[in-house]
């Protein structure tokens, strides 16, 4: 390590999480090394300027860009922190897909030296920082590796999951507490002394397999509370009731705080890993994965009614308000709305338009569909159907003058003044709302 005591630290994928950790540890006045398989992301960083959206990351970047304490490559060096932060997705039957983060193992392996620090903090199934580890130690006999050899490790390995939110992530990798799981206790506390130079919130230590499982339950948490919120609008629809009105009284009882139902549940996190908690103990989790089911669930029951209220009225235009995942970013992974609008384009064609503030192009799927993409001033002026699948806040800012001739399907509940929303059965009988 450096005599400034400042570790040189390598970040192993620069995406929605790893380029915002990478700068601010660089803010921390640690040189960092960002590690990237696209050279077109790691010019873009090595310019100063970044290739997601996110609030106040372009200054941070062009900040320690400018400084020297930022840059990018496709080519792996020698560093005294690694963390890696890559993709795990999942294949067609919800098995949970670690090849990325064992690849990035493989990289790192031929330059760890004594004294490294190794991190984990893409979401992963229980063990697999274990099996990173037995990589790294099949790949290296050299080295004495925590939890395989009886003398003090060469290394340390640990696991540190991510918990903030798209649209606050600098924010949140500084306030929020982080849960460090060390494969050896001795590996936790030097993890530990790392998030130190740049966490305020409470670092707490662990085993490795209990912080992995503590990051699949937060989010099968908010999965299985989001699904109820969800399967209550479905029944509210059935028996004519406003949903967002029952929530809000409901949520006047002292110990009831039902969360918003909305077209479905997306983004990496919640609508992912809590099919890793049921790939691993497929028996006994009904719950989260009936939980799984009515999330998904909810995207086809959105897709039935406004088909419904599209066919009712065959002359109008439609805008679909929205495709990332949540509101005010542009990150469309497992977005509902992304998989509703490219169903009623993919039915109804050139009648749907698709308003996206966030995004310069449409995702591939709307390609050569004859699908327009358009703002929501002309949205306003030439649709008369309107189906908020995002609540960004430019359309939450619409007045309802703007809107009231419109007929409106309202996944999120943006706009409470607005007339009755159209149910399928109105919409059947091309009544009005």
């Amino acid at each position: 390590m450096k005599s400034d005591n400042k570790p040189d630290v390598c970040v192993v994928g620069l995406g929605y999480i790893g380029l915002p950790t990478a700068a601010v540890i660089a803010r921390a006045g640690c040189k960092v090394l960002g590690l990237d398989v696209s050279q077109k992301v790691v010019d873009t960083i090595n310019r100063g300027e970044i290739h997601i959206e996110e609030v106040d990351l372009d200054g941070l970047v062009h900040g320690v860009v400018s400084r020297g304490l930022l840059s990018a490559s496709t080519e792996v060096a020698p560093a005294d922190v690694f963390v890696i932060a890559v993709p795990t997705p999942f294949d067609k039957n919800h098995a949970p897909d670690i090849s990325y983060v064992l690849a990035a193992g493989r990289t790192i392996a031929p330059v760890l030296k004594h004294g490294d620090v190794v991190i984990l903090e893409s979401t992963s199934p229980v063990g697999t920082t274990e099996q990173m580890r037995d990589m790294i130690a099949e790949m290296r006999p050299d080295l004495k590796v925590p939890g395989l050899t009886s003398e003090i490790p060469d290394i340390s390995i640990a696991y540190c999951p991510e918990r903030v939110l798209p649209g606050r992530i600098l924010e949140e990798l500084t306030n929020n507490d982080r849960s460090i799981g060390g494969v050896t206790p001795r590996c936790a506390r030097k993890a530990l002394a790392f998030y130190k130079r740049f966490v305020r919130g409470e670092c707490v230590t662990t085993d490795a397999r209990s912080a992995e499982m503590t990051k699949l339950v937060e989010n099968a948490y908010r999965d299985v509370n989001i699904a109820f919120a969800n399967e209550l609008s479905i029944v509210s629809d059935k028996m004519g009731l406003d949903v967002w009105e029952v929530i809000r009284l409901a949520n006047r009882h002292p110990r009831v705080n039902i969360l918003s139902p909305g077209p479905g549940v997306g983004g990496h996190c919640i609508a992912v890993d809590p099919w890793f908690i049921v790939h691993g103990a497929p028996d006994e989790t009904p719950l989260i994965r009936t939980a799984r089911g009515v999330n998904d669930g909810k995207m086809h029951h959105v897709i039935a009614k406004a088909e419904a209220l599209i066919e009712a009225h065959p002359d109008a235009k439609v805008a679909c308000l929205g495709l990332a995942f949540k509101a005010n970013i542009d990150d469309f992974r497992e977005s509902p709305a992304r998989f509703v609008a490219s169903r009623l384009v993919r039915k109804f064609g050139s009648r749907i338009s698709i308003v996206e503030p966030h995004a310069d192009e449409l995702p591939i799927e709307f390609t050569d569909t004859g699908v327009s993409q358009i703002d929501i001033d002309d949205a306003l002026e030439t649709c008369q159907i309107l189906i908020v699948l995002v609540d960004h806040d430019v359309f939450r800012v619409v007045p309802l003058a703007e809107r009231a001739d419109k007929l409106v399907y309202d996944t999120r509940g943006i706009w409470p003044d607005q007339p009755r929303v159209v149910r399928e059965e109105e919409a059947r009988l091309k009544l009005v709302g």
